[in-house]
């Protein structure tokens, strides 16, 4: 043996260890929860909150009782939703886009709720139906179908007074 190895001697019983060393987990080690950034979590509450304020909005102004007018309450309150929307503002961030998104879908929703309460409505709901289908194609308020579908459910509502 070379005077640089240290000799190997068995290890006495009294020496060894008193209990086996632990034994490592049966896995991998979990990796800890991925944080969310607190400025997603804020994005998601709001666009929840926005949705969801939507979605009662209109099944609230859907559900209105016989008293409000019924089917001809729908279409007035259609019409008057339809009135006040601003197709250039469909597109606009903000308030303003807000704005004329909910009440174009307002418009859509009302009149769809009055064409089942009294088929005089139809007209009416269907214009606007045609109106949303066309402007998913374009994207395009100011497309001449659009646009000359979006005349024809406000003469409706003119036709409606």
């Amino acid at each position: 043996m070379s005077s640089q190895q240290p000799a190997s001697a068995p290890i006495p019983p009294d020496a060894a260890p008193a209990s086996p060393p632990a034994s490592p987990p049966a896995g991998p080690p979990a990796a800890p929860a991925p944080r969310k950034s607190p400025r997603a979590l804020a994005a998601a509450l709001i666009v929840g909150i926005l949705i969801g304020g939507a979605g009662v909005g209109v099944a609230w102004a859907v559900s209105g009782d016989s008293s409000a007018g019924g089917a001809a309450g729908d279409a007035r309150d259609a019409c008057r939703a339809l009135s006040g929307f601003e197709p250039s503002d469909y597109v606009t961030k903000g308030s303003k886009g807000e704005i004329a998104m909910n009440r174009f879908g307002a418009a859509i929703a009302l009149s769809a709720s009055a064409a089942a309460g009294d088929a005089q409505y139809k007209p009416l709901a269907k214009a606007l139906l045609i109106v949303q289908n066309q402007h998913a194609r374009t994207f395009d308020f100011g497309n001449s179908e659009v646009k000359k579908n979006l005349d024809k459910a406000h003469q409706i509502c003119d036709d409606l007074d």
